[in-house]
Order: structure tokens, then sequence, then C-alpha cells
């Protein structure tokens, strides 16, 4: 009777295997490794795409991936003796290329952008420090991630006030400040980029002198 039921518990394994098999479906006794899944490596460019600088002048734009800030370089239409005296120029051609944001190959890769267009950006006007940029909205009022792409392209640029900074001011009446591009900044680029103090302004006296405007704090 031992014997029958051996034979019987035999011959219904091999029929298991068989109908196992026939569905295509390969036993095995061992664990299989098939290792991690596949992951795409964000904010990884080509060589020849990491560069589109391939006329024009060079410029350095600031994009957002990884949740921070990442350069990426750009051509622009000007003139090569022109490229290191017109700041503003240069500044106009670098917001353009933020509100343009990445290419179609940079966006596969993880960039985006935070600067919305329309944006303008115009020259300092009577009693603004030297090399003060105006835009045409109101920094402050920009999304915080937006102003840190702005202030570290510019700060990085001709187009800078030197020494990592940028004076900027927008439409109003309101006094320029100095933003710094920090690498904290470029590491956490939602935060309020820091502020710096802003040169002082020459303004004219009463009685037609120039008295020197104190320095102070651009947050004031």
């Amino acid at each position: 009777m031992k014997r029958r039921t051996a034979r019987a518990g035999a011959l219904v394994a091999a029929a298991l295997t068989l109908l196992v098999g026939g569905c295509g479906i390969r036993t095995t006794s061992v664990p299989v490794d098939a290792g991690a899944a596949p992951t795409r490596v964000p904010c990884s460019l080509t060589g020849e795409s990491s560069s589109a600088a391939a006329q024009g002048v060079p410029l350095r734009v600031h994009l957002v991936c990884g949740a921070q800030l990442e350069v990426v370089e750009r051509g622009a239409p000007l003139p090569e003796e022109k490229a290191g005296r017109s700041p503003l120029r240069t500044a106009s051609e670098l917001l353009e290329l933020l509100v343009a944001g990445p290419s179609e190959e940079e966006r596969a890769a993880g960039f985006t952008t935070a600067v919305r267009g329309p944006m303008a950006v115009k020259g300092a006007r009577a009693g603004d420090p030297a090399g003060t940029l105006r835009l045409n909205r109101q920094p402050e009022d920009l999304a915080p991630t937006a102003l840190s792409q702005i202030v570290c392209t510019f700060a990085e640029s001709a187009a800078g006030a030197g020494e990592h900074t940028v004076l900027l001011g927008g439409p109003g009446a309101y006094a320029p400040k100095r933003y710094r591009c920090t690498p904290e900044l470029r590491e956490r680029p939602e935060s309020a980029p820091p502020l710096g103090t802003v040169p002082t302004v020459t303004v004219p006296g009463p009685s037609g002198s120039a008295d020197p405007a104190s320095e102070a704090p651009a947050g004031e």
C-alpha cells in the first residue's frame, strides 16, 4: 500500500513538472538576482549636448536640475568685441535664454527653468549705482527659484557687479538691491538669495554740489 502511494505521488509530481514546462515557465531551485531596476542618471549630458555654444559668444545660464542650479552653456549672437563691454546686452540675452529654458535633450535629462516670460531688463536709472539692472518685475515678487536663477546667471557673467553679485531693481521707485550668488544658493535655489551692501551713490545737493550718499544695506 505504501509502495502504491509513493508511486502515485511520483506520477503527480511528474505531471506537474510537465504542466509547468508546457506553460513556458522554467523551474529553478536557485534564486535569481536580476539586480536593481535600471535608473536614469539625472543632469547628465553628453559632451556635445552640454555645450550649445556652437555659434556666437559662449554664455553660461543656470537651470534647475535635481533641485539644484546647474550651469549649461549657450551661444548668443553678440559680436565678440562687444561681449565684455555691454553688460545690459549680455543681461538681456541671458534673460531670454532663461525664459527659453532647457533644450529637448536637457529636458529629458531633468533640466527645467522657473523663469517665466514675459521678462525684460533695462539699465540703471538716475540715482542708481553704476551697473544696476532693472527687471520689468520687482525681483522680490518673483518665485525664489526664478530669482535665484537670474541672480546666479547675471552674477557669474559680464552683467554682474563683481564678487559673484548683481545689482537688481524693478520697475518701481524702490532702490536696487545687491544679490549674491553663493554655493549654498546653488544647492538650495528655493531659498531667498542673500543680500549685500549697495554701493555709495553720489547725488546732487540742494545747492547743486555733489554730496555722497551714505552706504546702506541693500535691504533698507
